[in-house]
């Protein structure tokens, strides 16, 4: 049973936007967890592009920083990931997990494809 599903991805134009979405089964309680939103290209390891800790703070890796906003809902055990102004450079697949520790194995993932 996979524990951490994303979903949200999918194919957009430059400037477009999208909402990603990361919702936690079995017994983990996002709000409980640092969390993180990671980025997966063919070219480059996983990389933290957003964090949400567990008191609600966040930060950003420098290229995202101003256009995408991490969020949680608890009561719907569920993370967000809102990304304006996309550009080629957002493409890959998107996972969501604990930062820095796992809190699971690690979902499959959301496509996102940023292309004219």
């Amino acid at each position: 049973q996979e524990v951490l599903v994303e979903s949200g991805g999918g194919l957009v134009q430059p400037g477009g936007s999208l909402r990603l979405s990361c919702v936690a089964s079995g017994g983990r309680v996002l709000s409980a967890n640092d969390m993180g939103w990671f980025r997966q290209t063919p070219d480059k390891a996983r990389e933290l592009v957003a964090r949400i800790s567990s008191d609600g703070s966040t930060t950003y890796e420098d290229s995202v920083k101003g256009r995408f906003t991490v969020s949680r809902d608890d009561a719907l055990n569920t993370m967000y990931l809102q990304m304006n102004s996309l550009n080629p450079a957002d493409t890959g697949v998107y996972y969501c997990n604990g930062h820095p520790v796992p809190i699971s194995d690690w979902g499959r993932g959301t496509k996102v494809t940023v292309s004219a």
